[in-house]
C-alpha cells in the first residue's frame, strides 16, 4: 500500500450544497480542497478520533471527528473503496474505520443530541438526520416548540430554510424548561453573531468601493464589523478565504482585499469581495482595547498594544492576526509602464488586471479573482475598434468565459511571456511570430487596408453622381422666351426671379447605365442524388449522442464548438477512418449521379434554366428601349388645354406634314397675385 490515498470528485455539504473537491489521505494529514473556492481543510493525523463509514444519498461517505470538537463529513465514495481505507486508517491513523447505518423508517419522533458542532436526531440509536449547527442563523421558542432557522445559500436551487421541534413538556431534575435548554445548546454552537463585549480596534471613515461608501469598520474576536450611514454588515472571519494588497498603478494608493464566501448582502446584490481604498500618505496610530499580557497570549508578537504607521498597513497587518490567512501581493510582473497590474475593461467599467503567482484578479467592479487551476486556456485576440489595443479572454474549465479589453499593444509582450511562463494554454500560440513588430503589432494603422473605408469611399462617389443627375432634371429652361403679356406686366420681382434662374446653366444629360442583369438562382433538383457527407460530418453525426450524454444541458452551438475541438485533438489514425468512410460516400455519389445521368436526370431543370435565360434577355431588352425613349415621355407627359393645332383646317392627308406647336413653359399657368386669380394664357 501507497503513502497516500488520492480520491477525486469527493463532496462536501455546505450549507445545503453539494461542493465537490478532492481528497487526500496522507500519513500526517487528511487534506481536502475544494474545486469552487480553492479553500483546503486539513486534519493531522493524531487528531483524529472517530471515522465512520456510511451510506448516503451520494453512495458512501466517511464521517471523521477530532480530539477537538470538530467533525468533517465527505460523501461520493464507491462500495469497493471501504477495504482500502479502512487498511489505510489501521496501518498510519491507528483508527477503525466502523460501519454505521442510517435509520431509514421514516419516524418523526426521537431524539435530540448535541454532539459538538452537530445536532442529531436518533431513532433507535439510530442517526436520521444530522443538522450542522453553524448552519443555524436564528433560533426562537415557543410554549412546547422550537423553531430553528438556517442561512439562505444562494448556489442551492431548493433550500431548507426553517425546521420545528415538538419538545414534550417536562422539567428536569433542577425544574428547569426543557424548551430553554435545547434553544441555549443550539445557540452556544450557531453562528448567531452578537457583538458583546467591546471591539479590539475601530477604524474610522474608511473608503469602501465595494459596497460603496464611507464606514466604519469595528474589529471584533471572531467577526468583522461594518457600520456605515445606510448600511451595517457583520462578517464572520470564518467566511473570509483571502486577503489581498494590490498598489494602485498610480503608486500613491492601496487596494486592500478580501474575499468572502458566502457573500455579504444587500437586497438581492451579492458582494463576493469587500474592496477598501487607501492613500498611502494616511498615517494613524492605533491602540488595542486589550492589556499588553493579553495580546501576547492571543497573537504571540504578531500585533502589539500600540502600533503606528501607514493606515493600510495597520489595517492588513489586524485583519492578517485575526483571520489567520496569508496576504497575497502582486509577484513579479511588470507592465510596460513599470506597474504591476494592466488598465483594460471588464464588461462596461474600466479597471485593472493584476497577474499573480497563483492567478488574476481584477479590481474593481465587478470584482474577478480566477486561480490558474480552473483556467482551461486564454486567448490573445484583437480589439474590435482599433489595432491599438488587444483582447485578452480567459477560459474557464466550467465553460465560463472573461474577455479584458482595451489593453494598450504595448503590453502584449510582457502580459504573453508571464502567461507562456506560467504554463497557462494558449489558443493562437503561433499569432505572436505572424504578428508584425516586436510587441505583435504593426508600427502604424497606415499599412494595413482598410476594406470598410474603401467601400464607403465608393458609395460616396455613386452617391454624388445621382445628385448631379437629379440636379440636372430639376433646372429651369433658360432659353425660353418671355410672352407679350409678361413683357406688359414689367413685375420686377419676377425679372429679379428669371435673372437668378438664368444664372445656372444647364448641364448636359448623362448617360444612364445599364444595370448588369442579376445572377440566376440555381434550381435544384429533388430527383438527384445527394451530396455525400465530409470526414467531420461522419464523425460528428456518430458523437452527437456522446457528446449530448456527456455534457447534460448543453446547447446546440456548444455541441458544434465542442464537436470542433474533440475533431482537433483526434488521432490521425482515427481521422483516416473517416477520411476513407468520405471517400467510399463520395465514389458512390459519382456513380449514382453518372446513373442518374444517363436515365435523363437533369434534363428538366435544365430546361428551365434556358426559359429563364430568355425571359432575362427580354425584359433587358425592354428596359434598354424604354431608357431611351424617357426624354420623350418627359415632354409628352403633360399637354395643357391650350394645346393649338398649326393648321385645323387642313384635309387628313396634309395632317402628317403638319407641325405641331407647343406653347412655351409659361402658357397655361396660373399666378395669384393681391389676391387674384390671373390666367397668363
Amino acid at each position: 500500500m501507497g503513502d497516500t490515498l488520492e480520491f477525486n470528485e469527493i463532496y462536501q455539504e455546505v450549507k445545503g450544497c453539494w461542493n465537490d473537491g478532492r481528497l487526500r489521505f496522507s500519513k500526517q494529514s487528511v487534506v481536502y480542497k475544494s474545486n469552487k473556492t480553492g479553500k483546503v481543510d486539513s486534519i493531522p493525523a493524531p487528531d483524529l478520533s472517530v471515522a465512520q463509514w456510511r451510506r448516503v444519498c451520494l453512495g458512501h461517505g466517511i464521517k471523521l471527528a477530532t480530539s477537538n470538537g470538530h467533525i468533517y463529513k465527505y460523501d461520493g465514495f464507491k462500495d469497493s473503496d471501504f477495504e482500502k481505507i479502512s487498511a489505510f486508517f489501521k496501518a498510519n491513523y491507528k483508527v477503525e474505520l466502523a460501519e454505521k447505518d442510517m435509520s431509514v423508517k421514516g419516524w418523526n419522533w426521537g431524539t435530540a443530541k448535541f454532539s459538538g458542532p452537530l445536532l442529531s436526531f436518533d431513532i433507535n440509536d439510530s442517526p436520521a438526520f444530522e443538522i450542522p449547527l453553524a448552519s443555524v442563523s436564528q433560533c426562537a421558542t415557543g410554549k412546547n416548540e422550537v423553531t430553528v432557522e438556517f442561512h439562505q445559500n444562494d448556489d442551492a436551487e431548493v433550500s431548507l430554510m426553517e425546521m420545528r421541534f415538538y419538545v414534550p413538556p417536562t422539567t428536569g431534575d433542577e425544574g428547569t424548561d426543557p424548551v430553554e435548554v435545547f434553544s441555549q445548546n443550539v445557540l452556544s454552537r450557531a453562528d448567531v453573531i452578537q457583538a458583546t463585549g467591546d471591539a479590539v480596534c475601530i477604524f474610522k471613515e474608511l473608503q469602501c468601493l465595494t459596497p460603496r461608501g464611507r464606514y466604519d469598520i469595528r474589529i471584533y474576536p471572531t467577526f468583522l464589523h461594518l457600520h456605515g450611514k445606510t448600511f451595517d454588515y457583520k462578517i464572520p472571519y470564518t467566511t473570509v478565504l483571502r486577503l489581498f494588497l494590490l498598489p494602485h498603478k498610480d503608486q500613491r494608493q492601496m487596494f486592500f482585499v478580501i474575499s468572502l464566501d458566502p457573500p455579504i448582502k444587500q437586497g438581492q446584490t451579492r458582494y463576493h469581495f469587500l474592496i477598501l481604498l487607501f492613500s498611502k500618505d494616511e498615517d494613524i496610530s492605533l491602540t488595542l482595547n486589550m492589556s499588553e499580557e493579553e495580546v501576547e497570549r492571543r497573537f504571540e508578537g504578531k500585533l502589539n498594544k500600540n502600533m503606528s504607521g501607514s493606515l493600510y498597513e495597520m489595517v492588513s497587518r489586524v485583519m492578517k492576526s485575526l483571520v489567520n490567512r496569508k496576504i497575497t501581493v502582486p509577484g513579479n510582473f511588470q507592465g510596460h509602464s513599470g506597474a504591476q497590474c494592466i488598465t483594460c475593461s471588464y464588461k462596461a467599467s474600466s479597471g485593472l488586471l493584476y497577474p499573480l503567482e497563483r492567478g488574476f484578479i481584477y479590481v474593481h467592479k465587478p470584482p474577478v479573482h480566477l486561480r490558474f487551476e480552473e483556467i482551461s486556456c486564454v486567448n490573445f485576440a484583437r480589439g474590435t475598434t482599433t489595432t491599438r489595443s488587444f483582447d485578452f479572454e480567459i477560459e474557464t474549465k466550467q465553460g465560463s468565459q472573461y474577455t479584458f479589453s482595451s489593453i494598450e499593444r504595448e503590453e502584449y509582450g510582457k502580459l504573453f511571456d508571464f502567461v507562456n511562463a506560467k504554463k497557462l494554454s494558449i489558443k493562437n500560440r503561433g499569432l505572436r511570430e505572424d504578428m508584425k513588430g516586436t510587441d505583435g503589432y504593426s508600427d502604424s494603422d497606415e499599412d494595413e487596408h482598410d476594406a470598410y473605408l474603401e467601400r464607403m469611399k465608393e458609395e460616396g462617389k455613386i452617391r454624388e453622381e445621382g445628385d448631379e443627375s437629379e440636379g440636372d432634371s430639376g433646372e429651369y429652361d433658360s432659353n425660353a422666351s418671355a410672352s407679350d403679356s409678361e413683357a406688359e406686366e414689367g413685375d420686377s420681382e419676377d425679372e429679379g426671379k428669371k435673372k437668378k434662374v438664368e444664372k445656372k446653366p444647364k448641364k448636359a444629360p448623362k448617360e444612364k447605365k445599364e444595370r448588369k442583369p442579376r445572377k440566376e438562382k440555381k434550381v435544384k433538383d429533388a430527383g438527384a442524388p445527394k451530396r455525400p457527407m465530409s470526414a467531420y460530418m461522419l464523425w460528428l453525426n456518430s458523437s452527437r449522442e456522446r457528446i449530448k450524454a456527456e455534457n447534460p444541458g448543453i446547447s446546440i452551438t456548444e455541441i458544434s464548438k465542442k464537436a470542433g475541438e474533440m475533431w482537433k485533438r483526434l488521432d490521425k489514425s482515427r481521422k483516416e477512418e473517416w477520411e476513407k468512410k468520405a471517400e467510399e460516400a463520395k465514389k458512390q455519389y459519382d456513380k449514382a449521379m453518372k446513373e442518374y445521368k444517363e436515365s435523363g436526370g437533369g434534363a428538366a431543370s435544365s430546361a428551365v434554366k434556358e426559359k429563364k435565360k430568355k425571359g432575362g434577355k427580354v425584359e433587358a431588352k425592354k428596359r434598354k428601349s424604354g431608357g431611351d425613349k424617357e426624354p420623350e415621355k418627359g415632354n409628352d407627359s403633360f399637354k395643357s388645354k391650350e394645346f393649338i393645332s398649326s393648321e385645323e383646317s387642313s384635309s387628313d392627308s396634309d395632317r402628317g406634314k403638319s407641325k405641331k406647336r407647343k406653347v412655351t413653359a409659361h402658357e397655361g399657368v396660373y399666378v395669384r397675385c393681391h389676391g387674384y386669380t390671373v390666367s397668363l394664357c
